[in-house]
């Protein structure tokens, strides 16, 4: 199969579909709807659920041009043994990582607020993997599942954009995958925070990675779905 290219910052973004993967980080309802945490803690969610449908479109077009497609959640065991103290106690918040919140228990595997949106639900064969940390790299086995499927390129949606996606792409360009993070399928509470995070991504040629927007990634990978001219 002959690499897609795509308009891109700071140039033109080439992948494989065959070697590439959709990851879709921390679409989670306590993050999204109203009534969870992040409203809880003073963020306005409607910023993060603005880019559902997006997410969705991104979503659907992967899915038709047969990429692997992994999700992710933040959550912590139900006994937060895999919850730092120090992570835990960060801030002045009301609510802390496993105390009871508007949806269940705040970042707890299982709980309500810890499922992902339904709009962008997983689908029984796709990947959920559940990590500690902001990065999706860190204590779990991410690496080894792109390794065995021979994945080389990510393209990366989700929230927010400067905490848990920004932390999961410079972890991924340490381990030596192109990166792109489509701007349009990610989002911030804070619009200051988001810009900043895709200008630092694509300085100095690329350094983390690449952006673009969500219509030239689902046109590309449209078009590679479309059947091929008979030649017989």
């Amino acid at each position: 199969m002959p690499d897609l290219t795509l308009d891109a910052q700071p140039y033109p973004y080439r992948f494989d579909p065959a070697h590439s993967a959709l990851l879709v980080i921390d679409m989670q309802r306590d993050f999204i709807e109203s009534g969870g945490f992040g409203e809880s803690l003073g963020n306005d969610v409607s910023r993060l659920a603005a880019i559902v449908p997006t997410v969705r479109r991104v979503l659907d077009a992967a899915r038709a041009a047969g990429l692997c497609v992994i999700h992710t959640r933040e959550a912590h065991r139900p006994d937060l043994s895999d919850c730092p103290p120090a992570k835990r106690v960060r801030g002045d918040a009301a609510l802390r990582i496993g105390d009871s919140g508007p949806m269940g228990r705040i970042l707890v595997a299982g709980e309500a607020g810890n499922q992902i949106v339904p709009a962008c639900a997983p689908l029984v064969d796709e990947t959920v993997i559940d990590k500690p940390g902001k990065g999706a790299f860190y204590n779990t086995p991410l690496m080894a599942l792109l390794a065995a499927r021979r994945i080389s390129h990510l393209l990366v949606v989700g929230v927010t954009t400067e905490v848990c996606v920004q932390s999961t792409l410079r972890e991924a360009n340490d381990r030596g995958f192109e990166c792109l993070l489509i701007e349009d399928a990610t989002e911030s509470y804070f619009p200051a925070f988001k810009q900043a995070t895709l200008d630092m991504i694509r300085a100095q040629g690329a350094i983390v990675g690449w952006t673009a927007h969500a219509e030239p990634v689902i046109a590309a990978l449209a078009a590679d779905v479309q059947p091929k001219p008979d030649h017989a």
